[in-house]
């Protein structure tokens, strides 16, 4: 059998990298349970692949206490196995949207047919091809379409001047808004930082308060990635002062007000505060209520579907299985079909993570498919799948879970 440093990134646990982080540092385990404040029973089954180690916060006090980035715990970026054409679409123009990423700032020098091509009403209707794809969690389709649009984009900026100027640049952050979610999708987690530096830029020069304000979710959302959880806090405290020293109470306002909450209720899930998470939503479902409808106002879905799904997220974000399960068998039911695929397979993978949480393994399987059916690559990239499959493979080796685990590359 091969040793676990020389088997593929993808195929290891979380807990086989964490060992391997820990040797690095010459620590033993005692001394990472001390870092740590986890049982060296804990740290034992996390590193032997007994326990998944898939939570945010744990994987967050682990890498901070070995001084590494979570990508180093996760495994991301995962590569696709061979057979899966679709997946190998997916990551093919990573390349492409990077680059179009870092010309981002430098002057386009358009050619004269790229810029009398220049065309404001066919941009609007490819920026919105590309959030179709993007809601619509189609990864190949949403990267083939990237590197042209942002180059386009790019050059609008400097064809176009005055009004028409800041709408281009209102499309060019929604175009960096789409690229940094292919490329978080994909585990590219350095390369969707840079992408949101991108978005905050453009979004700044809309001269549009509640443009500018909406980027700041994503700015919130790299903070609390990599566990500053004061300083995501921060922001959101910031976007939700501002938010309600306007006057109008517009549906936008509203809807980016409850988003802000959602947010805010993450960052304490994550720090382990769960009655401040509570609190924020609680917060959200009033605007939620006073919208009476799901918006989708600067992409940010927000709404009672929305509040609904973010209800199960928090729990499972905290390893709270039962209250994650009674939530998800009410919000599952009333699930509109049509909403976004990105967001119903996401709300799929967090009822699979609870139904693990509660020892229901055939359960998690069946959510974890019913994701991927959804969503292919989000859900087969998704950090907390792999590790949970892994997990679970380690007790027991079923048909099912044996051939989900193989479209996933991790056995």
């Amino acid at each position: 059998m091969p040793h676990q440093t020389d088997m593929p990134d993808g195929t290891q646990t979380n807990g086989q990298r964490l060992k391997r982080l820990r040797m690095r540092h010459r620590w033993d385990q005692r001394k990472l349970a001390e870092a740590t404040g986890y049982s060296l029973s804990a740290v034992r089954k996390f590193e032997q692949g007994q326990r998944s180690l898939d939570r945010a916060d744990v994987i967050l006090a682990f890498s901070k206490a070995l001084d590494c980035h979570p990508t180093e715990i996760t495994g991301q970026p995962y590569t696709p196995p061979d057979s899966d054409h679709d997946g190998q679409a997916a990551i093919a123009s990573v390349g492409a949207v990077r680059r179009a990423l870092l010309r981002h700032g430098r002057p386009s020098r358009p050619t004269e047919q790229e810029a009398a091509e220049a065309d404001l009403n066919a941009l609007r209707e490819r920026v919105a091809a590309a959030n179709g794809h993007r809601q619509g969690a189609s990864l190949a389709k949403l990267g083939g379409l990237l590197p042209a649009l942002l180059r386009d984009l790019q050059v609008a900026v400097d064809v176009f001047t005055g009004d028409q100027r800041r709408e281009v640049y209102d499309l060019l952050a929604s175009g960096y808004e789409c690229a940094m979610q292919y490329l978080y999708k994909l585990g590219r987690s350095s390369d969707a930082t840079l992408a949101t530096e991108r978005v905050l830029w453009s979004a700044a020069q809309t001269e549009d308060p509640l443009r500018v304000l909406s980027a700041h979710w994503y700015d919130a959302g790299e903070l609390l990635t990599i566990g500053e959880h004061d300083e995501a806090g921060a922001i959101i405290d910031d976007a939700l002062s501002g938010l309600a020293a306007m006057s109008a109470d517009s549906p936008e306002k509203v809807s980016l007000t409850g988003a802000f909450h959602l947010k805010a209720s993450l960052n304490y899930a994550r720090a382990t505060d769960s009655k401040a998470a509570e609190r924020h939503l609680k917060k959200a479902e009033e605007q939620a209520e006073l919208l009476g409808r799901d918006r989708n106002d600067y992409e940010l879905q927000f709404g009672p579907t929305n509040c609904a799904i973010w209800s199960v997220s928090l729990p499972v974000e905290m390893g709270q299985g039962q209250a994650a399960v009674r939530r998800a068998e009410q919000v599952t039911q009333s699930l509109p079909k049509q909403y976004a695929p990105e967001r119903r397979s996401h709300h799929y993978i967090d009822v699979g993570r609870a139904y693990y949480y509660n020892g229901q393994h055939d359960e998690a399987l069946e959510a974890f498919v019913k994701a991927e059916r959804l969503a292919p690559q989000a859900t087969r990239m998704h950090a907390g799948v792999r590790e949970t499959t892994h997990t679970m493979l380690n007790s027991h080796r079923r048909t099912a879970l044996f051939e989900f685990g193989m479209r996933l590359g991790v056995v």
